[in-house]
Formats: structure tokens, C-alpha cells, sequence
């Protein structure tokens, strides 16, 4: 039976439920235009407010051992048909229900924009994390390319008799899934005591079923802020997966910008006492310099590569080789034209952002 309330006014085409969710929405509309407005509020409310969002979705979905945002995406189909259905019988029974039946779809879609502003969008309009840091971010000249390059080699070099390379010449890693969180935690906590405005966060990162498949995306790791989880495509080699759960947990903790994550991923990784983590941040971020270190001097560049050690890059190469299989694929096309549209909308550089950390890296290390 409708309520008398029901029966009157602006309820007899909207539902209660609805009603409220567009409020929410209006508010956290409010709250959108003042983050664009002030990078000093969306830092505020990054830290304090959607940090609880973020932590409370993330030990909801602790409780579920697989990717639950996973189980959503290839259920998604059947909640959408069993969805149309039902409003289409309800719309059939006429009178308001089709009104009734328009604003439910639309409460949903505002439900699902409210969650993204009370959860993440502050990430993307916060102060940039060189500035929270005190770098210096700005073009690099060849010379400083080559000498931050040539740093991480010399890194690169003195762990690479700690590294077990018997994966016909691809490094493995010493541990299993749970301890590389644990390391990630640990670490996390040591370059917490230098930043500490990334947070502090405790949860699980989830393996992806479907990993061999998603491969074929170009993705490693995807970050879920519906649910709050982080999730990794294990498919990939060892010193890409650590990364890659390193760059994850910062999403968790509100580093949103992709170049932002890739450099907080860095800095945890090579802050680990763990050697094989440290060995990941390395040569993840020697990948990336090698590329625009080529694009500036290509001699500076042979002298960089020429002098890492044979057995780091003999693990590169494996690595080009296992990703050969996927290299050519529809799937990445389309996912990396989705995944750059988001971003550009979010205010970044795009998909090219990921690379930006370079510069990052160069201003930290200036600063050192």
C-alpha cells in the first residue's frame, strides 16, 4: 500500500529511495565543483573523508577471497536483463510506473557518480604529490636522463646476485601472494614516516581469475573504488606483478593520478629491506627512463644499457618475449582508448600520464 505521503506531489513519480539519491547526488556535485575550485579542500576530504569510504569498502569486500568487482563485471549481463524485465512489467501496469521506472534508472547512474565523488575524485584534484614533496618537476635535460638511468643500473647491478633467475633467465620472486602484501604494507609504513599524507591502509589485494585473458587488455592491475579493491593480473612476470601491487595499494590510499601511483609505487618498493622488491622498483622504473633517455641521445642511452648486467637484461628480454603473445590485440586497443577518455575527463595528461613518472623521478632525485 502507498503511504498518503506517496500519493502526493513529487512522489507520485519519483520513489522515496530515489529522491534521497538525488540529493546525495547534488551535494556530492557541490563537493565536485569546490575539489575542481580548491586543490586545498580536495586534499582535505582525500585524506579525511573519502580515506573512510575507501577503508570501509575495502573490509566489506575483504570478506570475499576472489575479485567481488570481478564477479560484478561478468555477472553484469544477467543483472542487466533481469533489471530490464522487471521495469519493463512494472512500466506495463501504467499510470506513473513509467515516470517511477525513469527515475530509478537515472537514481542509479547518480548513486554510482555520488560514490566516485565521496570515494576517489579527490585524488584527482588534490595538490600534485611533487609539490607535497618539495620537488623541483620540470623538463630534464639527456645528461640528467642519463644520470638517473645510470643510478638505477648501478642499483640494478648490485642486486643482481641476489636474484634468482632460473625461470630460464626471467627472475623469480622469493615469496609467495600474501607475503608480496605483507612487504607491500611494511614498506609502505617506512615511506609513510617521510610522506605521511598517504595513508595508512590495511587490506587484501585480490588475484583475478581471469588474468591470462585480461593480459590480452595490456592491464597488470586495475584498482576497483566501487568496491574498494585492488586487483592484480598474476599472468604477468614476478618483478611486473610486485610493481604492479605497489602501484595498486596506492590507489587504495588515494593516489590517483597514474604517474602519481607509478612513482609512490617506486619509492615503496625500493624502501623495502626485501631485495627482490627492491629489484622490482628498479627495473620498472629503468623501463620507463630507457625510452625517453633513447628519444633524447641514443648514444647516452647504448652507454646506460651497455653497462647493466647481463642477467638484468636477459630478464627484460624474457619478459618481451612472454608479452609477444599479447602485444597485437582488439582488446587493448579498445581498453586503452576507454582508459585514456577517463582520464583525460579526470583532468590527467591521459594514458601517457603512466610515463609523466619520469619526471617524478628526476625531481627526487635533484632533490637528493
Amino acid at each position: 500500500m502507498k503511504t498518503e505521503k506517496e500519493r502526493r506531489g513529487i512522489f507520485k513519480y519519483v520513489p522515496v529511495a530515489s529522491f534521497v539519491i538525488f540529493c546525495v547526488a547534488a551535494a556530492a556535485a557541490a563537493i565536485h565543483v569546490t575539489m575542481y575550485c580548491s586543490p586545498r579542500f580536495a586534499d582535505f576530504f582525500n585524506r579525511y573523508i573519502s580515506s573512510f569510504f575507501r577503508l570501509v569498502l575495502a573490509k566489506i569486500t575483504a570478506f570475499y577471497p576472489a575479485s567481488l568487482a570481478e564477479l560484478v563485471l561478468f555477472a553484469a549481463p544477467l543483472i542487466i536483463v533481469v533489471a530490464l524485465v522487471g521495469i519493463n512489467r512494472f512500466m506495463d501496469r501504467g499510470g506513473h510506473n513509467f515516470a517511477r521506472s525513469l527515475a530509478a534508472i537515472i537514481s542509479f547512474a547518480a548513486l554510482m557518480y555520488s560514490l566516485f565523488v565521496f570515494d576517489f575524485a579527490a585524488g584527482y584534484r588534490c595538490t600534485p604529490i611533487g609539490e607535497k614533496m618539495g620537488l623541483e618537476v620540470r623538463d630534464s635535460t639527456a645528461e640528467e636522463l642519463y644520470d638517473v638511468t645510470a643510478t638505477v643500473v648501478d642499483e640494478l647491478n648490485k642486486l643482481a646476485d641476489d636474484i634468482d633467475f632460473s625461470n630460464n633467465g626471467a627472475s623469480v620472486k622469493p615469496f609467495g601472494h600474501d607475503e608480496c602484501v605483507r612487504l607491500c604494507v611494511g614498506a609502505y609504513d617506512k615511506v609513510r614516516e617521510e610522506f605521511p599524507f598517504i595513508g595508512n591502509f590495511k587490506a587484501p589485494v585480490k588475484r583475478l581469475a581471469v588474468s591470462d585473458q585480461m593480459t590480452y587488455t595490456h592491464i597488470s592491475g586495475v584498482y576497483s573504488f566501487y568496491t574498494g579493491e585492488a586487483n592484480l593480473n598474476v599472468n604477468y612476470p614476478d618483478f611486473v606483478n610486485v610493481y604492479t601491487m605497489a602501484h595498486e595499494m596506492a590507489h587504495q590510499r588515494g593516489i590517483a593520478r597514474e604517474n602519481e601511483a607509478n612513482f609512490v609505487a617506486y619509492l615503496v618498493c625500493i624502501a623495502s629491506d626485501d631485495p627482490y622488491m627492491r629489484y622490482c622498483g628498479y627495473l620498472n622504473m629503468y623501463q620507463y627512463l630507457t625510452e625517453p633517455l633513447w628519444n633524447a641521445d641514443r648514444d647516452l642511452y647504448v652507454k646506460a644499457n651497455s653497462a647493466l648486467d647481463p642477467r638484468v637484461r636477459l630478464d627484460l628480454v624474457r619478459y618481451s618475449e612472454f608479452f609477444e603473445k599479447y602485444r597485437k590485440s582488439a582488446a587493448a586497443d579498445v581498453t586503452e582508448k576507454i582508459n585514456n577518455g577517463y582520464l583525460v575527463i579526470q583532468g590527467t595528461e591521459g594514458t601517457k600520464s603512466y610515463g609523466l613518472v619520469v619526471d617524478l623521478a628526476l625531481a627526487y632525485y635533484r632533490s637528493k
